[in-house]
């Protein structure tokens, strides 16, 4: 289906809060790749360029690290296998943690972020946002968090069930980068996975400044970061059908695409939370994404339309 990947670089921009701006600074150094399918950046201020360069190939195989456990688009990693074979029965460190993030936002969002989604995913992206009846409810029924076995350490799918990270894992990735830039020193970066983490910058300079697209273009808010995170979720910035109508953000529960919202941004210290809970907010109520901001210190709701 082409829709699909026409329609995610929008999101991706959205996601981005495009135009990304630093204040000035006296070296300004940039590492540029991919990540889980994405377009994805490491901008480091301030930091010697031969020193910079030599981080590269740690950035770049850190992502790597990551993909090999969480990517869909990797036949051989650790979550196809998951999906192919059923069961794995050592998960890998990647694998563990992103595992217990998606255990708290499930649990905060009551149910609303469940990457056991994809069958559902799956399922609309082959019939162009129309499934037939008999298949959504055979694709809701392998749907559901607390249905996996996670016994013994290992995880063991019901059967026709799937997992997606595709709604935390930028984030996660974004913060793994993080944590590696911190540890060789660096001070004032600004990461961008498909969703953003902010190191610094350094007292005495501005903080880096993210503009949040909407569903136009249009910058919808200026948002100041400041060692935080950032992530925005657009239903419709990817599209199942030609007209697009229906995007690609489903409640788990129900099985349809979400409405309630068409852009929603939220920043919290930690990239992966602000990742599923952007996610999950675009099919929830306001009461509702107040509560399961409580439950996340430093969790801010930046923008939403």
């Amino acid at each position: 289906m082409t829709y699909l990947t026409r329609r995610r670089f929008i999101i991706t921009a959205a996601a981005t809060a495009l135009p990304l701006k630093a204040g000035a600074a006296p070296l300004r150094t940039e590492w540029r790749g991919r990540a889980l399918g994405a377009e994805a950046r490491v901008v480091l201020l301030g930091m010697p360029e031969a020193k910079a360069r030599r981080l590269f190939a740690r950035i770049t195989g850190e992502v790597e690290r990551i993909e090999r456990a969480l990517s869909l688009y990797d036949a051989g990693s650790e979550l196809s296998r998951l999906n192919r074979d059923g069961v794995l029965a050592r998960p890998g460190r990647d694998m563990t943690a992103i595992m217990g993030l998606s255990d708290q936002v499930h649990d905060a969002t009551d149910g609303m972020f469940d990457p056991t989604i994809q069958p559902l995913f799956s399922l609309y992206a082959a019939s162009a946002g129309s499934p037939d009846p008999a298949r959504l409810a055979a694709a809701l029924d392998a749907t559901g968090w607390h249905g996996m076995d996670r016994r013994d350490g290992g995880i063991r799918l019901q059967k026709g069930m799937a997992l997606s990270f595709n709604g935390i894992a930028q984030g996660y990735a974004a913060d793994r980068v993080a944590a590696l830039l911190r540890a060789a020193g660096a001070d004032s970066v600004l990461i961008d996975m498909g969703e953003i983490a902010a190191i610094g910058p350094n007292p005495g300079q501005p903080p880096f400044s993210a503009g949040i697209a909407g569903p136009g273009g249009e910058i919808v808010a200026e948002v100041p970061l400041r060692n935080t995170c950032l992530a925005t979720s657009a239903p419709r910035g990817t599209v199942f059908d030609a007209a697009g109508r229906v995007g690609h953000i489903l409640d788990p529960k129900r099985g349809a695409s979400v409405d309630s919202w068409s852009i929603v941004s939220v920043s919290a210290p930690i990239a992966a939370i602000a990742d599923g809970l952007s996610t999950a907010f675009c099919g929830m109520s306001r009461p509702t994404i107040d509560a399961a901001l409580a439950r996340f210190p430093g969790a801010k709701l930046e923008a939403i339309a």
